[in-house]
Order: C-alpha cells, then sequence, then structure tokens
C-alpha cells in the first residue's frame, strides 16, 4: 500500500513542487516533486545516475564477467511469501560459490569480489527470482601478493558453480525451514512438515539449475553502461506501456522462448491482474537489493591496484561520468537556459484513514 500510494502521488500537486521561471525567454512551468520511491519508474533514472558516479571510481582496470543464478520455478513458488529469506539465500549462496569455486587452486586460486543485484521479474511481469553478478576477471593470490588473472574469455565452469549453488541453497532452505524462518500457504501449507518438505526438495537436487555466465564486457564502460540500465531497474519501464484502455493494459515484453524477430510481442492485461504483477516485486522493507562481496565488500581498492599490471588504463578513450560538466537542474524547453525557482508549492496533508461514511 504505500508503495502504490507513493507511485500514485508522483510528480503530483499532493506531493507540492516549485515553480520555475527562465530569466531569459520568461517561459514558466511548475514541476511537481518525485516520490523516490525505489519501485518508481520515474524516481529511478536520477537514483541510477547518482549510484553510478560513486561507482566510477570502484571500477578495476581489468576484464569483468557477467554471470546470473536463478532459481527453479517451484522455490520461485514459495519465495514470494518467503522474500527476505529467500532472496537472502539467493545473494549469500551465490557469492559464497563464486567465492568457493575461484579460490580452488583447481580453477582460479584466487580471493575474488563481486556484485550481485537482485532482479524479481520476467519480461512479462512474472515472478522470476534471480541475481546478476558483476566480477573482475582474477584476483588476489591466496597470499595477498600478487593478482590472478582468468584465462581469457573464460572465468569460471557455469557446470561447476550450477552444482555447488544448488547443493549448497538447498542445504541452507532446508535449515531455514527446520528453524521455522518459512511460511507456507494455499497449496503449499502441507509443508510445513519436515518429511513433506523434504520429499517435496528431492527431485530439485536432481534437475538442472540454472547458472550461465556472459562473454566478458568490452572494457570498464561497457560495465558503467550495463550497470546503468541494471542496478536500478524496476518490473516495467514507462517506455514499455503502450495503452490502457477498456481492454487493459498493454506493453511490450521479450519471449526469450521465440527467435529472432519473433522474441519481441504486446501483451494485454486487465487492470487488476497488471498491478498483480507488478506489486509481485515490491521488495521487504530495508532489503538491499545491491550488494558487494569478497575484495569489492570494502575499501580495498587502491591496495588492490598495487599489486596489478599496469598495462590498462581505466580511462583511455573513454567517457568520464563523473567528470562531466555539471549541467543545470532545470532547463528551459524553449531556450535551453537555465530555470530558477521562484515559489516552492507545499505538499497536502496525506490522508490517514477512509473517508467518513
Amino acid at each position: 500500500m504505500k508503495v502504490m500510494s507513493a507511485l500514485e502521488q508522483c510528480r503530483t500537486s499532493t506531493l507540492g513542487g516549485h515553480v520555475l521561471h527562465c530569466p531569459d525567454c520568461e517561459h514558466d512551468e511548475i514541476a511537481y516533486n518525485s516520490c523516490r520511491n525505489r519501485h518508481c519508474p520515474k524516481c529511478q533514472a536520477s537514483a541510477a545516475k547518482r549510484w553510478l558516479e560513486a561507482r566510477q571510481a570502484d571500477l578495476l582496470p581489468v576484464d569483468y564477467y557477467h554471470v546470473v543464478f536463478t532459481l527453479p520455478a517451484p522455490i520461485s513458488a514459495i519465495a514470494y511469501t518467503n522474500k527476505a529469506v529467500i532472496y537472502g539465500l539467493l545473494f549469500e549462496i551465490a557469492a559464497e560459490t563464486l567465492r568457493t569455486i575461484a579460490a580452488d587452486p583447481k580453477h582460479l586460486g584466487a580471493q575474488i569480489g563481486a556484485t550481485l543485484v537482485l532482479h524479481t521479474w520476467g519480461s512479462a511481469l512474472t515472478h522470476h527470482p534471480h541475481v546478476h553478478g558483476i566480477v573482475p576477471g582474477g584476483g588476489l593470490s591466496l597470499d595477498g601478493e600478487r593478482w590472478v588473472a582468468c584465462k581469457p574469455g573464460f572465468f569460471l565452469s557455469v557446470r561447476v558453480l550450477s552444482r555447488l549453488f544448488r547443493r549448497r541453497f538447498l542445504e541452507e532452505l532446508s535449515k531455514a525451514q527446520a528453524a521455522g524462518q518459512l511460511q507456507f500457504f494455499g497449496e503449499y501449507t502441507h509443508l510445513t512438515a519436515p518429511a513433506v518438505f523434504a520429499d517435496w526438495l528431492a527431485p530439485l537436487k536432481k534437475c538442472e539449475w540454472v547458472v550461465y555466465a556472459k562473454r566478458p564486457f568490452a572494457g570498464p564502460s561497457a560495465v558503467l553502461a550495463y550497470l546503468s540500465r541494471y542496478t536500478h531497474r524496476v518490473a516495467i519501464a514507462n517506455s514499455r506501456l503502450i495503452a490502457l484502455d477498456e481492454r487493459g493494459v498493454t506493453f511490450h515484453w521479450k519471449d526469450y522462448r521465440a527467435q529472432g524477430k519473433t522474441r519481441h510481442k504486446t501483451m494485454t492485461l486487465t487492470t487488476d491482474e497488471f498491478i498483480r504483477r507488478f506489486l509481485l516485486h515490491v521488495l521487504p522493507s530495508g532489503f538491499h537489493r545491491i550488494r558487494h562481496y569478497g575484495l569489492l565488500a570494502n575499501g580495498s581498492r587502491r591496495e588492490l591496484l598495487q599489486v596489478m599490471p599496469n598495462d590498462r588504463d581505466l580511462n583511455s578513450g573513454e567517457t568520464d561520468v563523473a567528470g562531466q560538466s555539471a549541467q543545470p537542474t532545470f532547463v528551459s524547453p524553449d531556450c535551453g537556459a537555465a530555470m530558477i525557482i521562484v515559489e516552492i508549492l507545499a505538499r497536502k496533508q496525506p490522508i490517514r484513514a477512509p473517508p467518513g461514511q
């Protein structure tokens, strides 16, 4: 209800605002305040830009790899009513898996770091929890004295990552159920019994869990471009919305089971169903959807640079996002000159109870 209220009031007179005036062309306009809710499509663009500028200095002059850890459908089904627990496990086990396999001398033999970003949706707004990992292509040697780079174009074995991720996640999920940390409703109520839950988990120990790695990014600038698109993304962007009419809400979506141009489709949902699907992806209050692990979890970047080869220039031939000249906050649409605030509009008193009968 808090999220829906924030999105409904975003950039309306309810939240107040200010009157802008351009001294050059005499243009006036009213700008209403944003809700700044992290689930709001209109507010996340500026938040992403601020976060991105802060991350510019954290990038290392190495190749970066993109890995994805996905939960199977049965676990996704119970995750909806156990978001904090299961999303938390998804983060922790994915990070543990990456660090464990990377530390094994048979694979990389190094201490690595990772930035993980949680996404809970598919293109059609269905519930599809997974984490995207941005991982430097190497790490510190186990003695901490030198940089160990991975093989060009190859980070870690996806099959090995998948097997360990599956085993460790099911182990921790079983512990959470035994400790009474999971809630079950409707068709899943019977899973409260430990024996029944163990039987329910059994097939998941044999099926394939989707863990995949994409080709390395084309330099640090590509990492920044990717992060700017993904870190503050919400379940659906305004740009995907096509129409709202008597049939419902129509929007673009991508069918990954199809091939070529047939992937891009449109879908129409009733208004109630569209809102229901959107609200599937509201996160628990205070839950962090961007987390840093290992070497990226603290301020150790400068120490890392001391042991890394210096044959890569982080900003060579690339745009320095943080170094761009500052632009005026408000610009006149007529002449492009900076506008000034001439009046503040107070926000309205929020309604805290239903209207009287």
